[in-house]
């Protein structure tokens, strides 16, 4: 059983346009802490036997300079491999870059820091709800995987009743972020909210 609330709340979201190295980018971030060893995070991001066991099935040369896929999803370059500490890789397009930081946060606990940026402008800033939610998922299974769970068909799980709820109070706990943040306008909230409410647990 997922504990939605207790799930949801142990995730900071945050977002920001902020300069970039090739000009203003929109970035959204998550923050979680994790039970375990930084090494066991490592190990469970990066590990090939083990990420389909969490997130998703992935092929590719998982190393600085190598490339991934994830079935049935983005693909990408990995930029950054810094045991065990950071990554960063390319996700779906060469301009959309997700970075992962590692870091102790005392008593056997892991910090987790998941950032994705992509150009400002290239989307509009309602566009966080069609990507962030599925962060959270990901963030989720990872937890789960963490504390012990592991799944046969790791997309089944996603895909599950429950899964879909957490994914669905996601996308409200995004629009909070958005709402605190006041660059997007109430009408334009409701509207991506309702499709990636429908989209992530749909007919709910």
């Amino acid at each position: 059983m997922i504990d939605i609330v207790n799930q949801i709340n142990a995730v900071r979201r945050e977002v920001a346009n902020r300069p970039g190295a090739e000009g203003e980018v929109r970035a959204l971030r998550l923050t979680r802490t994790y039970q375990a060893e930084v090494e066991d995070v490592w190990d469970a991001l990066t590990n090939e036997e083990r990420i389909p066991r969490w997130f998703l099935p992935i092929t590719g040369e998982l190393k600085a300079g190598g490339s991934f896929q994830l079935e049935g999803n983005a693909g990408g370059e990995i930029r950054r491999c810094e045991p065990p500490t950071l990554f960063e890789v390319t996700f779906g397009d060469e301009n959309s870059i997700v970075t992962v930081e590692l870091s102790s946060g005392g008593q056997d606990t892991t910090v987790l820091v998941l950032e994705h940026t992509v150009p400002a402008g290239l989307f509009p800033d309602s566009g966080t709800l069609s990507v962030g939610p599925g962060w959270d998922q990901a963030v989720l299974g990872l937890g789960r995987h963490l504390a012990g769970e592991d799944f046969a068909d790791s997309a089944a799980e996603h895909d599950t009743p429950e899964s879909r709820e957490y994914a669905g109070a996601a996308v409200y706990a995004w629009v909070a972020v958005l709402e605190a943040e006041g660059r997007v306008e109430a009408a334009e909230l409701k509207t991506a909210a309702e499709a990636a409410h429908e989209h992530y647990n749909p007919s709910s």
